[in-house]
């Protein structure tokens, strides 16, 4: 089966008709008891998580028929939804609200994504992001682009590669086991700076539009990358799982290092990892 550039226009569309619908209005006004913890007071759901899942569930149901769409919020209540994803003749993984935590605090470094995968294969991404009301979208083969309503689009490309200590970037290191996490903090010394959003839809969307160097994320739930992992593939980056192996949808261990080109990933390996198990990788 395969997804073109006019069903990713119908998916954003999609997307923002439920940031418009569900998502926006409670921004800043959750009322009391609308925010809720899953596992931990970092991971956190609000009533605009569901609303906005359920209503993009069944316009891509609607849209698409017999396709399988896996929900952030849905795997919460039943995992066994991720075994469906690799053998789908189509499948959609929604992140109704990505950076909740934020969302939660009031900030608006938050977004809403989609990730398409045909036969486990990822052949399209898109990232709404809600308040700026512009969307990033990769087809395979395709490119990555942004596009705003009106109309606008611009074609997008990762930064030129730079030595590790003038590179600029993002990590997300909290999962990591130790002694690794306390190594990695310490090795992020040798880049110029790191930072973290809370937020992997403009984590990705950074990485593509050339802001940012790399990215370097530790847990690999599949609603928070397979839609950027393809943008930043598409916009000319290179990415890997710690290991070296490549990041496939189906991946739920092994971490997700990002950079400019293969060179530059290895040459970043290499500073972060030093003195840990995955050095030679």
């Amino acid at each position: 089966m395969s997804f073109s550039v006019g069903d990713a226009q119908t998916v954003a569309q999609i997307l923002r008709d439920a940031a418009d619908t569900e998502i926006l209005p409670r921004f800043r006004h959750l009322s009391d008891g609308a925010i809720r913890q899953k596992t931990s007071a970092e991971d956190l759901v609000t009533d605009a998580d569901e609303a906005a899942e359920r209503m993009i569930t069944a316009a891509l149901g609607k849209a698409f028929p017999g396709a399988v769409v896996i929900g952030e919020e849905a795997v919460s209540a039943d995992e066994t939804l991720l075994d469906h994803l690799e053998g789908a003749d189509l499948a959609f993984v929604v992140d109704p609200v990505d950076g909740t935590k934020n969302f939660a605090s009031g900030l608006t470094l938050f977004g809403v994504m989609a990730g398409v995968v045909v036969r486990g294969e990822t052949v399209g991404g898109i990232i709404l992001d809600p308040v700026g009301g512009d969307w990033t979208i990769a087809v395979r083969g395709e490119g990555a682009w942004t596009e705003t309503a009106d109309g606008g689009r611009n074609d997008l490309k990762v930064a030129k590669s730079k030595p590790v200590k003038q590179m600029s970037g993002t990590a997300s290191w909290s999962q990591l086991p130790e002694p690794t996490r306390s190594r990695v903090c310490a090795n992020l010394a040798s880049t110029r700076s790191a930072a973290n959003y809370r937020c992997a839809a403009h984590e990705y969307r950074m990485l593509a539009g050339g802001h940012s160097h790399f990215a370097l994320f530790t847990k690999l739930t599949v609603w928070d990358h397979v839609a950027g992992w393809l943008i930043h593939q598409e916009a000319g980056g290179y990415s890997a799982r710690f290991d070296g192996s490549p990041y496939l949808a189906a991946h739920r261990e092994g971490g997700l290092l990002c950079a400019s080109n293969e060179a530059s990933w290895h040459e970043l390996h290499a500073a972060l990892f030093a003195g840990t198990e995955h050095a030679r990788a």
